[in-house]
Order: C-alpha cells, then structure tokens, then sequence
C-alpha cells in the first residue's frame, strides 16, 4: 500500500515541472522505442523488399488500429477510472479493474481475430489497393490479425500501469517488446526472403513480440504487482459503463484514423494511382512516428490531471495542464524542424526510387505544416478523457478524423485544379479548425473548476 500512497503523494505534492519529468520523460521514451516498430516496420521492408512492399504494409496499417483501438477502448477507460480511484482512495475500485480489463480483452480479441483473419482481403479492397500491393497486404495483414489477443492485452494492461503512475516499469516493458521486434525484423524478412515472403517475416516479427510482451504483462499483476492485482476474472457491470465513455473517444481516435487513412488512401488512388499511395504511406509512417512522443507526454499528464482532479485541486490541474502543453509545443519542434528543413531525405528512408522521392517532397512537407499545433490538441483531449468528459473528447476526434478531414481531402483535388496534390492540404484545414475548439474546451473545464473551488471554499 505503501507505494501506492508514494504515487499518489508525488501525483497531488510535486511541482509541475518535476512531475512532467517523472511521468512523461519515461512514457516518451517508452512509446517512442515503441513507435519504432512500425516505423522500421516500414524501412525495413522498403528497403529489404522494395517500394510496393512498404505500400502494401502502409495500406494494411490503417486497419491494424482495429486491434489499437481496442486497447486503447479498455485500457485508457480503465486507467482513467484507476487514477481517479486512487485519489479518493477507492480500494474496491482498484481491485476490480484487471479482473474486468482480462475479460473484455478475451471478447473484443476473438472477434477481431476471426473477422479480420476472414475477410482480409475485402476489408483492404477498402482503400483502393489492386494488384500486388493488395496481395502483399493481404498476406501481412492476415498474419497481425492472427495476434490480436496477445496486442490488445499487452497494451491496455500496460496503460493500467501507466494510470497508477508507474511509468518507468511500464516503459521497460513496452520498450522491450519494440526492441525485441526491431531486432527480429531483419532477420525474418532475409530468411523468409528467398521463400518470396519477406513481407510475411516483418508480421511474424511483430506477433512473436507481441506475444512476449502478453507474457510479460501477465506475470507482473499475477506475481509482481503491490497496488493494482488479477482478482476474479469476469465483465464488471459498474465499471463497464463508465471505461466505456471515457475510453470510447480514445477508441474512436483510432477508429476514426483507420477511416480516415483508408479514406486517403482511396483518394490518392484515385487522382494519382500507385505511386501517390506509395508517397502517401510513406507519409503516413512519419506521422505515425512524429506523434508518438506527444502521446507518450500525454500518458505522463493523464494521471497528473485525474488524481488531482479527483482530490478536487483544480488549481493544480490547470498549473499542471500549462506546464505540459508548453512540453509538448516545444517537443513537436524536435519532428517538425527535420521534416520541414529536409524532406526529401526522410521520405528516402522508406521510398527507394528517386524519381519518386522528388515527386512527393513537397506534398510531404505540406502534410505537415500544421504538426506544430498538435501537442495543444493532444493536451486537450486527454484532459478531457481524464476528468470523464467523454462527449467533449468524442467531438475532439470526430472532428480532426473525420468530419472535416475526409471532405476537405475528397472536395481540395477539384479546387485550382489541386488534383492529387488537395489530399495534402486536408491536415492544415482541419489542424486549425481543430485547435480552435480544443482551446475553447479547455477554457470552459477551467472556468467551471474555478466556480467549484469557490463554492468549495465558500462552504467551508
């Protein structure tokens, strides 16, 4: 109980900036050796196989956020309803929450699993692809769809570690999955290679650490734990509800990313054929990597924000919320300079062909510009997620993934005769929609905290 009380002492006591360091430092290295991955996923196999291999996992991509989104459904709504138990001291709370995350794991896994293994290659027929970059994908995707189980627990259990503060622990055991994968990409691709199945070695590589990663979660709340143990494994109808609503906006975060990828990629086949969706995914494993360390700040000030919310010290939450969206402006520069100064250089990581690397470096760059913004619109969605805003954050998601993303992406190829170059404007015109709410959002939770610490003070 003691460590429990430690956290929670450090999440209600420290200073902003010390707390930043403690939690986000770790996350964001964790995620970003985990965001590794797929990032190497993709030079790898650009590089070991050739450009429409890279197109065919980049395609696949979108839809292995099925899986994501499914832990992240479980994970974020558990650890969100976590850290708020741990600031009102709710042990019965806390003792339910493994039992519950196990079960729906086991669910939501077997559906995937079974639908996706299915109907791989209908489900890719969705964002365009034909010829050999489906074939590839389909071979690729069926296999991660094969390890939806050991995903999907390895990651929501290891939000739940993230909740109670326990960050460190939690980077070394994500940080070494991604590892173990980068390490076994290689070598797969070159052994399964000369069978002509060097994209099925990159999804094996990623499977076989994932079920590592399971293992490794497993054990730590079965035998390791001191604050938050695997008690009865069954589907707890009062806490159900509540993950649920605070954890569908981060579900539907990656739901509404599988859209809207599925979406472009469709479009650029439309107005530019082959190789725009090789530029294209080439651009989208950039931004998948580029945003990884903002969500990793993030994870660092959901517990921040939740604990002292739930200790009801609002002024805290709003001195905390400033300190972490500096953070995070200032961190988005260490992505955003490279990518505008040298564009051509990062799109040869993942593109062979130089014709086409000259082609798509503009557009890259434009995909891009409004980057700068995000580490705001990231900061306030997940301070909605953790004071239980569910319907503020879902609007957050909606928005930017697809309610303004997909129309300005399917209408900018007509304006000026843009053609395929429109789907690159799509981000700037929806960043800037975006961060406008977020900011009003933000600014209504604040005035109502204030009003309730004067009504607070008042009854005292």
């Amino acid at each position: 109980m003691s460590n429990k009380t430690d956290a929670r002492s450090m999440l209600l006591n420290d200073t902003p900036w010390k707390l930043m360091a403690k939690l986000s430092i770790p996350a964001i290295i964790g995620m970003i050796v985990v965001g590794l991955y797929n990032f190497m996923d993709g030079v790898f196999v650009g590089q070991m196989v050739g450009d429409n291999a890279m197109a065919a996992v980049s395609v696949a991509y979108p839809f292995t956020l099925a899986n994501t989104g499914i832990a992240t459904l479980i994970g974020v709504g558990s650890a969100s309803v976590l850290s708020r138990a741990i600031g009102k001291r709710d042990k019965k709370t806390i003792d339910r929450i493994m039992g519950n995350l196990i079960a729906l794991n086991l669910i939501f896994s077997l559906i995937i699993m079974a639908v996706g293994m299915i109907f791989t290659r209908q489900i890719l027929s969705l964002s365009g692809a034909q010829g050999e970059i489906l074939h590839l994908a389909t071979r690729y995707l069926r296999i991660i769809f094969a390890g939806s189980l050991f995903v999907n627990f390895a990651q929501s259990s290891n939000m739940i570690m993230r909740g109670e503060g326990l960050l460190k622990q939690a980077m070394l055991f994500s940080g070494g999955s991604a590892v173990i994968n980068i390490a076994l990409d290689p070598i797969l691709i070159s052994v399964l290679r000369s069978y002509g199945l060097g994209i099925d070695g990159a999804a094996y590589a990623t499977v076989i650490s994932q079920f590592l990663y399971a293992a490794v979660m497993l054990w730590h709340f079965m035998t390791k734990s001191k604050n938050v143990k695997i008690h009865r494994i069954r589907i707890e109808k009062g806490l159900v509800s509540e993950i649920f609503g605070v954890g569908f906006s981060a579900m539907l975060m990656q739901v509404m990313m599988m859209v809207q990828q599925t979406a472009l990629y469709n479009i650029a086949a439309q107005h530019g054929g082959d190789t725009w969706q090789i530029i294209l995914g080439a651009t989208y494993r950039v931004v998948a990597f580029a945003f990884i360390p903002l969500w990793g700040l993030s994870q660092g000030y959901q517990p921040a924000a939740g604990t002292n919310y739930g200790a009801k010290q609002y002024g805290r939450v709003k001195q905390i919320t400033k300190v972490f969206t500096v953070a995070a402006t200032l961190l988005s520069l260490v992505f955003y300079l490279p990518i505008m100064i040298a564009p051509k250089a990062m799109l040869s990581m993942f593109i062979t062909t130089p014709s086409v690397v000259e082609q798509g470096a503009s557009d890259f760059r434009l995909f891009f510009i409004s980057y700068i913004l995000m580490g705001i619109w990231i900061i306030a969605l997940t301070l909605m997620q953790s004071l239980g805003r569910a319907a503020k954050a879902g609007i957050l998601v909606v928005l930017r993934q697809i309610a303004v993303y997909i129309p300005a992406a399917m209408l900018m190829p007509y304006v000026a005769g843009l053609g395929v170059h429109g789907v690159f404007w799509a981000p700037l015109i929806t960043d800037v929609l975006g961060i406008v709410v977020a900011i009003l959002m933000m600014r209504s939770e604040f005035k109502k905290m204030n009003q309730d610490r004067r009504l607070g003070s008042e009854k005292e």
